[in-house]
């Protein structure tokens, strides 16, 4: 009786709440408001789904340096599903052709996220050593997993676009992220309470089990939203369409600029958490109380403004503020100390006041620059070139000059090759910020200047959905 309770005024106060007002001011029929619904509960399992599944995460690192992982089969597993991310074309054009964006999510993309409930189980292969053996078998799983699941990215995207307005799309984001980033928090702090007290045999198959349920869970979500069709039924060329989109400016300078960002964020970033793990001495709890959950809370706060800002000033400006404050908070990491956690702490929680606004105005500007009909290929364009070049490139350059370094026996002590890096890094990302984000054409939403962004993120001014 008090569970149906709950359960009936917790279904009131989102009914009644931000989304709703949204929702009335946009006119949306209630298919489509429960269409956004599953999609944003489908958001939510994926996130979860990503703090334990994924290349870079503390659970993966974790099982990587159990099966003897260094710092190039770190990079190797951030970026395999980059690399796999060249899948989404061929994806993108199956998606083109049949329209079936449920069915594909419901039988490739479920098959992807099965999958990980596996990864947890190989530290028993033949005995608990560490071997090469049971690492390529990680990455062999990690690769499969990452191809099968490139066709989630062309699906879901579009099919959201096509569910939401273009007028309250920065607004739903930005609350949609603001619970994410409450899971996240809440999601993140069981695990490495997990990580940290699960017996090491039996640890991971709990975890990946759990991630891989969740996955599922997600893709489950989709199930029940309805499909909209695009309004054109136009057949798309994928020769054609990939030299269309690389001849539509603003398309084409959102990629340049996303893709130089990729590669200078992943530079370093792959490997902060393996470097905050292992060279500074902190835990799986420690990592998530001052990485995940400081990213979280300061998400919650800021996102539903940076939402605003975008719905009324436009993207470019979202964009610039965001990767200004974004390309300079690793410097934090210079400071760093065996077993000092501030650097985490700080980098997390006063990056995620900007990054959260970057990839917010990336988000939005991909599905402004794509035209309906052939909203899966570009996007799928945009995925396979800033995964590719910007985010797998980056990161095995990183991973390689780290090996470089250690084998010359360059930057030891206190400056360490990390820092090296970490510094290599952020110069990068702000001169290609000041350089490109400017450049970028401006659109008929974008108005106002940096400084009226800036206000609109300020405590002061109260934010309404």
């Amino acid at each position: 009786m008090k569970f149906s309770l709950l359960t009936k005024r917790l279904r009131r106060g989102v009914s009644g709440g931000p989304l709703e007002t949204l929702y009335e001011e946009a006119r949306l029929e209630k298919p489509v408001r429960r269409g956004l619904n599953w999609v944003m509960s489908g958001n939510m399992f994926g996130t979860l789904h990503g703090i334990i599944c994924g290349g870079g995460t503390a659970a993966m690192v974790g099982l990587a340096g159990a099966l003897g992982a260094g710092d190039m089969e770190f990079g190797l597993l951030v970026a395999l599903p980059q690399v796999a991310a060249l899948m989404q074309l061929p994806f993108s054009a199956l998606v083109n052709k049949t329209q079936k964006r449920k069915i594909w999510l419901l039988t490739i993309g479920l098959f992807s996220r099965v999958l990980w409930m596996l990864f947890g189980f190989l530290p028993l292969l033949g005995g608990m050593e560490a071997n090469t053996m049971k690492l390529y078998t990680l990455i062999t799983l990690l690769g499969i997993s990452s191809i099968c699941g490139s066709v989630i990215n062309v699906c879901w995207f579009p099919w959201f676009s096509d569910l939401c307005p273009i007028r309250i799309r920065g607004r739903w984001l930005s609350f949609r992220d603001s619970i994410l980033a409450v899971g996240s928090l809440l999601f993140g702090l069981l695990v490495a309470y997990l990580l940290d007290i699960l017996p090491i045999d039996s640890k991971y198959i709990v975890i990946f089990l759990i991630g891989g349920a969740l996955g599922v869970m997600d893709m489950v979500c989709f199930g029940f939203a309805p499909e909209v069709k695009p309004t054109s039924s136009k057949k798309i060329q994928m020769g054609k369409t990939v030299v269309e989109a690389l001849k539509n400016r603003p398309f084409r300078q959102l990629i340049i600029m996303w893709t130089a960002w990729c590669f200078t964020a992943n530079l370093s970033g792959a490997y902060l958490t393996p470097y905050a793990m292992n060279s500074m001495g902190l835990n799986f709890m420690q990592i998530t109380v001052f990485g995940t959950v400081a990213s979280s809370l300061a998400t919650v706060i800021i996102v539903p403004r940076w939402g605003r800002a975008m719905d009324q000033y436009g993207a470019r400006n979202v964009m610039l503020l965001g990767c200004i404050g974004a390309s300079l908070t690793p410097l934090f990491y210079l400071i760093s100390t065996p077993r000092d956690v501030l650097p985490t702490l700080l980098h997390n929680l006063v990056g995620a006041f900007f990054w959260c606004g970057s990839n917010l105005a990336a988000n939005g500007m991909q599905l402004s620059a794509s035209p309906d009909e052939s909203r899966p290929t570009y996007i799928a364009i945009f995925s396979c070139i800033t995964a590719l070049v910007g985010t797998a490139l980056g990161t095995m350059c990183g991973g390689w000059l780290l090996e470089w370094w250690n084998g010359l026996g360059w930057f030891v002590g206190f400056f360490d090759r990390y820092k090296v890096l970490i510094l290599l890094s952020v110069v990068l990302r702000f001169g290609f910020t000041m350089l490109l984000v400017p450049r970028m054409e401006k659109t008929a939403a974008d108005s106002g200047t940096l400084r009226d962004v800036a206000h609109m993120l300020l405590p002061a001014k109260r934010v309404r959905y």
